[in-house]
């Protein structure tokens, strides 16, 4: 029998972002949205909460709960503003859970342990300006020499890219192999030749940091390449597994934001003689909202289950991903009509939610991607096979520490 009642523990985790959030985000970020800055401060908070390696095992730093946990400090997050759940799925979903599922154990106590707590900020470095959707277009090369790689080449709508000290990095070892030859290495802010830049004039997501990395003849260490070379593709897949999970709970978030101020308004503001929620049609928004919230909400369970099963979740991820962040477009959009003219002004929170809810229906896969995807599925064009070394398990196995 499926249960899908909260544990005490996903329950005690929730009233603490949630009041987190109360606290420390939402009396500040409408200034925040409106003078485009990004709280960094946030993330220390965050850390000291254990919420930067949330499903992070613990011998690796983390707090080692399963990934539904995640899926909700991720709703929470983004029901104060979608900048610092991004935040959050870019550290911990594209960059520490792929180090978890790929590093080497050296790699993993030199990079994944700090970052799991919060010691160190962790990012993912894939878009180029000609490559997006079409992964394989990118630029950006790695050529080895001697004990170093020597990166050239550029990154752009990298979200964290001025605060991270971590980057994980994909570029073409061998072109000439097309997806079989981009690899994956993982590179420090401090290395000569590393530089970044961010970008201003964005539509939403007002208070994150976004922008561009640059590559000049970046020396990266052996060390730090992530699995085998030519293996950076399917490392890439597996981490928008991750990502994308952490972008549909978000999407979740968005959802309930807008319902919630939404159902504040209506009980507040009155038409012809009455509240504006006795209307039908305002009724008839509110309930596509919450059929919204619901049905995201089960797929994006449904996702995290299968991943504290260390089961292949791309199909189901995808899937929620995509409805999930339709769904928050609709209902912040929704908001705004229900709010009329009002929510049209920064007065009302709704039109940062409709700004925001715009991006992830392109980022992490637009929303044309995952539709052929999910079409190709049933069409039996697309199969997932498991995968070599997926994500493990959870509750984690504890491993042994040997005394020397």
């Amino acid at each position: 029998m499926l249960n899908f009642n909260l544990s005490d523990e996903q329950l005690a985790v929730q009233k603490m972002v949630k009041e987190f959030v109360d606290n420390e985000i939402n009396p500040y970020i409408r200034e925040w949205d409106e003078k485009g800055h990004f709280e960094s401060s946030i993330l220390n908070r965050l850390a000291d909460l254990g919420l930067m390696g949330v499903c992070i095992p613990e011998e690796y730093g983390g707090s080692g709960m399963d990934y539904n946990t995640l899926a909700i400090v991720c709703e929470e997050l983004e029901r104060g503003d979608t900048a610092f759940r991004t935040a959050v799925s870019v550290h911990t979903g594209l960059n520490s859970m792929t180090l978890l599922q790929w590093g080497s154990e050296g790699q993993k106590q030199k990079y994944l342990v700090p970052q799991a707590k919060g010691l160190k900020v962790g990012a993912f470095g894939l878009t180029e300006p000609n490559a997006g959707s079409d992964v394989a277009a990118m630029q950006t090369s790695a050529v080895l020499d001697g004990d170093h790689y020597i990166l050239n080449g550029q990154k752009t709508w990298i979200s964290l890219c001025d605060y991270a000290d971590h980057f994980l990095v994909f570029a073409y070892t061998d072109k000439s192999k097309k997806h079989h030859g981009i690899s994956a290495f993982i590179v420090e802010r401090t290395m000569e030749g590393f530089s970044s830049k961010a970008i201003k004039g964005k539509l939403g997501i007002r208070a994150g940091n976004t922008g561009e990395l640059f590559f000049d003849n970046v020396r990266v260490p052996k060390e730090n390449l992530l699995g085998q070379e030519g293996e950076g593709f399917k490392i890439a897949m597996s981490a928008l597994d991750n990502g994308r999970f952490t972008v549909a709970a978000g999407a979740v978030g968005q959802i309930r934001a807008a319902m919630e101020e939404s159902i504040k308004y209506c009980h507040e503001r009155k038409t012809f003689g009455k509240e504006i929620g006795k209307h039908q049609l305002v009724q008839q928004m509110l309930a596509k909202m919450e059929a919204g919230y619901q049905m995201s909400r089960l797929l994006v369970f449904r996702a995290g289950c299968l991943k504290n099963e260390g089961k292949r979740n791309t199909r189901e991820t995808s899937l929620a991903k995509w409805q999930a962040c339709d769904f928050a477009n609709e209902a912040a959009n929704d908001a705004v009509q229900i709010h009329g003219a009002y929510g049209f002004s920064n007065e009302y929170p709704v039109e940062r939610f409709l700004r925001n809810s715009k991006a992830p229906v392109i980022y992490e896969g637009t929303r044309e991607i995952h539709t052929v995807m999910q079409a190709e599925y049933l069409l039996g064009y697309r199969e997932d096979k498991p995968l070599s070394n997926p994500l493990p398990a959870w509750p984690y196995e504890q491993k042994e520490t040997v005394k020397s």
